[in-house]
Parts: structure tokens; sequence; C-alpha cells
């Protein structure tokens, strides 16, 4: 359903980029585009950073590049948290496990012993994703969260999106796996997040849609030493001998 139309809309909503999900496909070039050159000069591996430059130069956007809250990528009144991924195959990846900052229960709701009530801490570690979500949805009329799941060569990629969520912090069950961490459960016992009391890491476990994006890039050709520097048209001014 489009959003009525209203006299005071254009002060607090921006119409977004894309639909959720549905990416155009001269931003997939452009994105590919951006590790093709992270190949050509040498990169062997492609941060969370490089994700969140490589989609704000594509849709013209600013990249804030903060450890602190949700918003990665902005462009007016729609910001994005950029996520990436390691898999073996990207394109035959079913769900992925999302590092989504820390949260301290100690820090924010004073309980110093995440163990002797596991329900209690579980639902602090969600209030406090939740207030995050809700910082961010102060500032921003759309939240996605941008997930690429990268191939260990990057030379192959599935890229989707979602909607950054708050949850019901009584819908889930929490218990202490075999590693000592808390997991949150859903009614059916399926694993929806983990939290590590030592770094107080909150990540969230994510299913990879069917109608995910995939592509592939091709390697470009090694960059040699003579051809840098004639680029660079280096010469013995360069070196400075003391």
């Amino acid at each position: 359903m489009e959003h009525p139309r209203l006299r005071d809309s254009k002060h607090l909503v921006t119409k977004e980029l894309y639909p959720l999900n549905v990416f155009p496909k001269d931003l997939i070039t452009k994105i590919g585009g951006y590790f093709v050159y992270l190949l050509y000069v040498g990169r062997t591996d492609l941060t969370g950073s490089d994700w969140g430059d490589a989609f704000a130069e594509a849709i013209n956007a600013t990249h804030l590049d903060s450890p602190i809250g949700i918003a990665d990528v902005v462009l007016d009144k729609n910001c994005w948290s950029m996520k990436t991924v390691k898999n073996t195959n990207p394109f035959e990846c079913k769900n992925v496990r999302l590092i989504s900052g820390r949260c301290s229960p100690d820090y924010s709701y004073g309980i110093t012993d995440p163990h002797k009530d596991v329900q209690r801490t579980g639902e602090a570690v969600l209030g406090i994703w939740n207030e995050r979500v809700n910082i961010a949805n102060d500032h921003y009329s759309q939240t996605r969260t941008s997930i690429l799941v990268r191939s260990n060569n990057l030379l192959s990629y599935c890229l989707f999106e979602e909607e950054t969520q708050r949850y019901r912090t009584t819908d889930y069950h929490w218990e202490v796996n075999k590693n000592g961490n808390l997991v949150g459960m859903d009614s059916n016992g399926k694993i929806h997040f983990t939290w590590q009391p030592h770094g107080s890491q909150f990540t969230i476990h994510t299913e990879v849609p069917i109608h995910a994006v995939k592509f592939r890039i091709r390697m470009p050709p090694k960059l040699e030493k003579q051809a840098i520097l004639e680029n660079l048209h280096f010469d013995s001014s360069w070196v400075e001998i003391l």
C-alpha cells in the first residue's frame, strides 16, 4: 500500500531508493566493480568497512563507518546496517549469523551475573538491541540491514536485505549452550540469537531468502610492479639518498 498523501509528510518521509530486496542491475554492477578494484590492488579479504564503502559509493550515500549505533550508510532519511559474512558457497548458503554489536546487561541493567537468571539476561540483551533500533527509527524513516555473503576467493556473492526489526522479548526462551553462551530460541526450539557473556557480543541468526541476488565477478589481471611504476611516472627523484 502506498503512503497516504499528507501536507506535512515531506518533512517526515523520504521516498525509498528501491523496494526492499529489489536491487537495480546497475547497483549490482557498481558494487561488483568496487570488489574487482579491491582485488586488483591486492586485497585478499573484504571487511565490513569495505562493504559499507562499496554500497555507499554505488548509491551516492554517506558511509558513517562508526562502531556506535545501527546506521552505517545513510541517504536522506534512509539508513542501512551493513553486514558481511564469509561462506564457502554463498549460492547454497541457507542461513547466516550476523554479529550485531555488543550488548552489556551489566552496563545497561546492572546484571552482574548473567547466568543467575538466564531468561532475564536474554530479555535484557534484546531490550538493548530494541533500544538501538528505536534510536535509528527516530532519525530515519526506513531502516534496513544489508547482508553480503562472500566466498573465500571473493569471486562469488549473495546479497539480500531485510527490515531492521525490534523483537518481542517474551517470545524467546533462553538457555546456556555447551560453550557457556546464551542462546535465544522460539517456541519451536529454533535458535534466533546468541549472546556471549565474555565480550557481550550479540549475534542474530538469519535465513537467506530464496530471492537473494547471486552474482560473480571476474578476477582482474595481476598488477605488475613495472606497470605500477610507469603509471606513477616513477623516476630516480622519488628516492632520496641521505
